[in-house]
């Protein structure tokens, strides 16, 4: 697996959640996914701050990534009482997700490509 990682600095990273967008990734997905792959892991506070998400957003996009997969979660004791806290991090490589994606949008384009042959063929007919 190669290893991808992300600048640190706000812009390039608003600039790679923005392409993830425009490949389809939602808004929320998108910046949690950039945000994770910037640290080892986080509290699912430290995602909404780094993230600039509401809470319920991050919901949201966790549950995406955890249906495609690309996180792993534990529970972490709070120190003292309280509910434990849980802890995410990414389970794939960005490298993977990236694949992925890339894979993901030429099956798209040619399932696309399908259909506006057959509409060629149609019309000729």
């Amino acid at each position: 697996m190669r290893n991808v990682s992300l600048p640190a600095q706000n812009v390039e990273r608003d600039e790679f959640a923005s392409i993830l967008m425009k490949i389809g990734l939602k808004r929320n997905v998108a910046k949690v996914l950039t945000y994770l792959a910037c640290v080892d892991e986080a509290t699912s506070r430290e995602i909404e701050m780094g993230s600039d998400l509401r809470q319920p957003e991050v919901s949201i996009a966790m549950r995406e990534l955890r249906r495609l997969d690309w996180i792993a979660e534990r529970d972490e004791k709070n120190p003292g009482k309280g509910r434990p806290y849980r802890i995410y991090k990414l389970k794939k490589g960005l490298y993977d997700i990236i694949d992925y994606l890339e894979t993901d949008k030429k099956a798209e384009t040619d399932q696309v490509m399908t259909k506006i042959g057959r509409l060629k063929e149609l019309k000729s007919s």
